[in-house]
C-alpha cells in the first residue's frame, strides 16, 4: 500500500485527521508525528501541533500514554488496544499488559438510537419479530451494545447491535492506522516489532467484529460441539433476527463469573465449575481444533448445577491439523529431550531458513526450556506454561508465532488462571493429562504410523499409475530429437542492467578522453601551422565534451533515483 491514501478520501477523512493530530501532540507524541511527516496530510498540521499544550500527562511512560490516546479516540483505537493485549507476539510484552487496561465498558448509546437501528435492520418486521426490547442496555462496549429482549414467542433473548456509523468511522480510523504504520514502518528501524504487520492483524479482526454473520456461525459451530454435553452451553442463535449489525442469542440467565459475589457459588458447583470449563477448552484447543479465544471471567456465566456457558464468540482460532501435529511433536520433543525434533517445529512454525537454526543463541535458548521440561510426566506437564516459554523465546530472536497458536496459548493459560481463581485446590495439570496424551497418540501411536504408512502407500501407487503417461510425450519428444531445456536466471536483472550501465559509462569515458585529447593536439598545432580552422574543431571538440560529461552526470543521478 502507498504510504499516503488517495487525495479524495484524505479530504474526506480531514477531520478524523485533526482529531487524532490533536490528541497526538497533547499527550507529548508532536515529535513523533513531525518525525514520520503525518502533519503534512492536512493543512492546518502545523498549527495543530504549534497549539499543542504540555500537560503533565507528558512525564507518564510512553506506553501509558499510548493507552491513554487510545481511549481518547475511540472505538476503533480502543479495540486495536484491546486486541494487541493478547498480541505480545506483535507488540513487546510490557505493553500488551498497558493495553489490558483499557476499558470494554463504555457510556451507552441512546435507545432511540438503538431503536432506529433495529428498525432499519429488520424493515416491516420489528414489530412481528420481538415483544419487547429492555431500554437499558445490558452491556456497551467500543463496537456494540447488548440489550435484553423477547421473542413473539416468547422467548428471552439478547441482541447485539453494532453502534451507528462504526463501520465509517472504522473506515476512517483504518485509513489513518495504514498511513501512520507505513510512516512509522520508513522512519523507525528499532521498534522491536512491524508496525504494518499490527495493523494488517488488526484490520482481520475488526472485518470480523464489524459482521455479527462471524460471530454466530462461530457461536453456531462451537455449540454443535457440545450438543451431547449437558455441562457446556454455547447460546443458541436466531438467525431469523440476525444481520450483519444485529445478533440474537439465547440469554444465558445465570451468574457472570467476572461479577459473582464471595459464597454466590457453592463449592460443588464452582469445582463442577472449572471441570467443564477446562474440559471445554481442552476439548475445542487440542480435539476439536476449533476454540473460543477469549474465555475470560466476562465471559463465562454460571448456570444453576454446576453448568458453564460461554458467550461473546467473535474472537475465536483455529487450528489445522497440520499445526496440531507439530504441537505433538513440540510435546514429545520437550518431554523425551531430543532438541533436534523441538528445533524442526521452530523452522516449521516460524516459516525460518536453516541458517537461523544454527543460532547458537536461539539453539540455547531452546535447550533451557527443553531442559526445563524433559522427563516430566506427562501428568506434571503445563502445557500453557510451555507453549508460553518457548513462543517467549521465540518472540526474543525476532520469530513470529502463528497468530492462531498466540490465540490458543491465551485460552489454555486464560481457562487455568479462571480454575485457580473459582477452586485453587483443582489440579489443572492432572485433567489436562488425557487431552494431552491423546494429541500425542495421534501422531505416534501404532495406528497413526500405519495410517501415515497408508495414506504414502496411496499417494506412491497414484504417482506409480500416472508415470507411464506423464513419461510418454518426454520419451516421444526425447526419440525425434526435440527434447529441449529451458533455463530460466532469476535476480540476474538487477545485475545485467548495472554491467550495461557501466559499459555505457565506460564506453562515454573513452569518447570524452579521445576527443580531449584530440582537441588538445589540434589547438597546439594551429598554433604552429597558423591555421585558425584547426581551432575552431578542438574548441567544438572540448564543448562537446563538456556536453557528454553533463549528459553522463544527469544520466547517472536518474538512474540513481529510478
Amino acid at each position: 500500500m502507498a504510504a499516503f491514501s488517495p487525495v479524495s478520501r484524505r479530504i474526506r477523512n480531514a477531520q478524523r485527521y485533526v482529531r487524532v493530530l490533536e490528541v497526538l501532540a497533547r499527550h507529548g507524541f508532536a515529535d513523533f508525528v513531525e518525525q514520520v511527516g503525518l502533519h503534512t496530510l492536512i493543512d492546518r498540521g502545523r498549527e495543530i501541533l504549534g497549539a499543542a499544550t504540555r500537560p503533565e500527562q507528558t512525564n507518564l511512560p510512553r506506553k501509558q500514554r499510548v493507552r491513554i490516546v487510545m481511549e481518547e479516540l475511540g472505538p476503533t483505537y480502543v479495540k486495536l488496544g484491546q486486541v494487541l493485549s493478547t498480541r505480545p507476539d506483535l507488540i513487546p510484552t510490557e505493553w500488551a499488559d498497558e493495553f489490558k487496561k483499557l476499558q470494554y465498558d463504555v457510556p451507552g448509546v441512546e435507545f432511540d438510537v438503538i431503536e432506529r437501528i433495529l428498525q432499519e435492520q429488520f424493515p416491516g418486521r420489528f414489530g412481528k419479530l420481538f415483544r419487547s426490547v429492555q431500554k437499558k442496555p445490558l452491556a456497551a462496549a467500543s463496537m456494540a451494545q447488548v440489550h435484553r429482549a423477547r421473542l413473539h414467542d416468547g422467548a428471552r433473548v439478547v441482541l447485539k447491535v453494532l453502534r451507528p456509523n462504526i463501520r465509517e468511522i472504522i473506515d476512517a480510523d483504518m485509513e489513518i492506522l495504514h498511513s501512520l504504520a507505513d510512516l512509522a514502518e520508513k522512519h523507525f528501524s528499532d521498534l522491536g516489532y512491524s508496525p504494518t504487520d499490527v495493523v494488517n492483524e488488526f484490520a482481520k479482526e475488526i472485518a470480523k467484529e464489524t459482521d455479527l454473520h462471524h460471530e454466530g456461525r462461530s457461536t453456531e459451530r462451537l455449540n454443535g460441539f457440545f450438543s451431547e454435553d449437558p455441562g457446556i452451553v454455547f447460546p443458541k442463535v436466531y438467525w431469523e433476527a440476525t444481520t450483519a449489525s444485529v445478533l440474537c442469542m439465547e440469554e444465558m440467565r445465570g451468574i457472570v463469573l467476572a461479577r459473582a459475589k464471595p459464597g454466590e457459588i457453592s463449592e460443588a458447583d464452582r469445582r463442577h465449575i472449572v471441570e467443564n470449563g477446562a474440559r471445554a477448552v481442552f476439548k475445542q484447543c487440542l480435539e476439536f481444533g476449533f476454540f473460543h479465544a477469549d474465555p475470560h471471567p466476562g465471559n463465562l456465566i454460571a448456570l444453576p448445577d454446576g453448568r458453564l456457558a460461554f458467550i461473546d464468540c467473535g474472537m475465536t482460532g483455529e487450528i489445522d491439523s497440520r499445526t496440531m501435529r507439530q504441537l505433538a511433536d513440540l510435546v514429545s520433543g520437550v518431554v523425551t529431550g531430543d532438541l533436534d525434533r523441538v528445533i524442526g517445529v521452530v523452522a516449521a512454525l516460524g516459516d525460518i531458513g536453516p541458517e537461523k537454526l544454527e543460532d547458537r543463541a536461539l539453539r540455547a535458548d531452546v535447550q533451557a526450556i527443553v531442559s526445563q521440561f524433559q522427563s516430566a510426566p506427562l501428568e506434571s506437564l503445563n502445557l500453557g506454561q510451555l507453549l508460553q516459554d518457548f513462543f517467549g523465546a521465540l518472540r526474543a530472536h525476532s520469530i513470529r508465532c502463528p497468530a492462531d497458536l498466540v490465540f490458543l496459548i491465551k485460552s489454555l493459560t486464560t481457562i487455568e488462571s479462571v480454575g485457580r481463581e473459582l477452586d485453587p485446590s483443582f489440579d489443572m495439570m492432572k485433567f489436562a493429562r488425557p487431552y494431552v496424551e491423546r494429541l500425542v497418540e495421534k501422531r505416534y501411536s501404532f495406528s497413526a504410523i500405519r495410517a501415515r504408512m497408508q495414506r504414502s502407500f496411496l499417494q506412491y501407487a497414484e504417482l506409480a499409475e500416472d508415470l507411464p503417461g506423464e513419461l510418454r510425450p518426454l520419451l516421444s519428444q526425447l526419440r525425434r530429437n526435440k527434447l529441449g531445456v529451458n533455463i530460466e536466471h532469476r535476480g540476474l536483472n538487477r545485475l545485467t542492467q548495472t554491467i550495461e550501465h557501466a559499459s555505457r559509462n565506460i564506453s562515454f569515458a573513452l569518447i570524452i578522453a579521445a576527443m580531449l585529447v584530440g582537441s588538445s593536439i589540434l589547438i597546439l598545432a594551429s598554433r604552429n601551422v597558423g591555421m585558425g580552422a584547426l581551432t575552431a574543431i578542438g574548441i567544438a571538440g572540448f564543448l562537446a565534451a563538456v556536453v557528454l560529461v553533463a549528459f553522463m552526470i544527469v544520466s547517472n543521478r536518474r538512474r540513481r533515483e529510478g
